[in-house]
């Protein structure tokens, strides 16, 4: 009987040991964030972020490297083409990692074949250079309608999360605009801000301070609910104006294939939490007018699949989709 409890004891003790050491999991290179945008948008800006407070729980330096191209999507398939190890990160937004294949930009990977991690939710604001005539989405929509096709709109790219948002607005006006798409939310703004373009709908994030030093005017937002930013001041709703307009944000942090090792992915979701929760996520979000969050696992799923049924299924009703969204499971909304 004594022999008995021994041998059991041991095989207990054996598995707790085997259980401890697959959860203490430790990196030990470098990791590496590639954010498929040019520096200074809202994904650059949250990737970075993450990276400095992440760094801090995985004892490990991460490097974000920016890869501008193809809507994001060039950036974003080199992340999963990488070695399934958990060293080698994307820094993007859910609205644009659920088009790529539906875009026809990506054969593959699938919005499903990553774990989804955001940290950062930012509406999105319609803006147009400080001294521009236009001072209310009115304006602007009288302007489209007067000049079809005229009036410029800067975004990231085909797809990227201010090129739905003009879409969303073409839509619920019944108006005509031209497109101008450059390598990244920044250089959208910073296009408009210096006169290329008459107007921008990028997000709080990366309008923010542009507002704040007066080097561009807000005309709504994209919500059910006004914006207040500190040093600017509130921005109106859009459905203040225009009633069947439908609100559009977009959540932001990190994707990683889902094929990493079990213990390697504990060990990211236990620093991103505590990431998730420090100061320097808080004070971002209150400089840049934007909710820090914390959506992981299931929750990250769900969030996805439905901006994904919203954007994809207009990017098919304006012809612009190579592929039907219900081949990829996304619902109609």
């Amino acid at each position: 009987m004594k022999r008995s409890w021994i041998i059991l004891w041991t095989v207990l003790f054996i598995l707790s040991t085997v259980t401890v050491a697959s959860a203490q999991f430790k990196f030990e290179r470098p990791i590496t964030i590639i954010v498929p945008w040019a520096a200074g948008g809202a994904s650059d800006q949250t990737a970075r972020v993450l990276a400095g407070e992440m760094e801090k729980a995985l004892g490990q330096k991460i490097a974000v490297v920016n890869q501008p191209g193809g809507s994001g999507s060039i950036g974003q398939k080199g992340v999963y083409d990488a070695k399934h190890d958990g060293y080698t990160w994307a820094g993007n937004a859910d609205g644009s990692v659920v088009t790529y294949q539906t875009l026809g930009l990506l054969d593959y990977p699938s919005h499903k074949d990553w774990l989804h991690y955001y940290a950062i939710f930012t509406p999105i604001v319609i803006t147009v250079p400080a001294d521009s005539k236009f001072n209310s989405v009115l304006d602007l929509a009288a302007e489209m309608k007067k000049r079809p096709g005229e009036v410029k709109v800067a975004s990231a790219g085909v797809g990227a999360g201010g090129h739905a948002a003009a879409e969303t607005f073409r839509k619920a006006t019944g108006i005509e605009y031209k497109h101008i798409p450059y390598k990244g939310g920044y250089p959208a703004v910073v296009a408009t801000v210096q006169g290329e373009t008459d107007a921008v709908m990028q997000l709080s994030l990366e309008v923010a301070d542009m507002l704040r030093a007066k080097k561009l005017k807000a005309l709504a937002v994209m919500s059910t609910d006004p914006l207040v930013i500190s040093g600017y001041g509130e921005i109106p709703p859009v459905m203040k104006f225009i009633p069947n307009h439908l609100p559009l944000g977009y959540l932001f942090g990190l994707q990683i294939p889902k094929a990493i090792p079990d213990a390697v992915k504990r060990t990211i979701d236990d620093a991103f939490d505590k990431a998730a929760k420090s100061e320097s996520l808080s004070r971002l979000a209150d400089q840049k007018a934007c909710k820090a969050v914390n959506i992981r696992g299931k929750d990250a799923d769900e969030a996805i699949e439905k901006i994904g049924s919203i954007v994809n299924w207009m990017f098919q009703d304006i012809g612009q989709a190579k592929k039907s969204p219900a081949e990829f499971g996304f619902k109609k909304p």
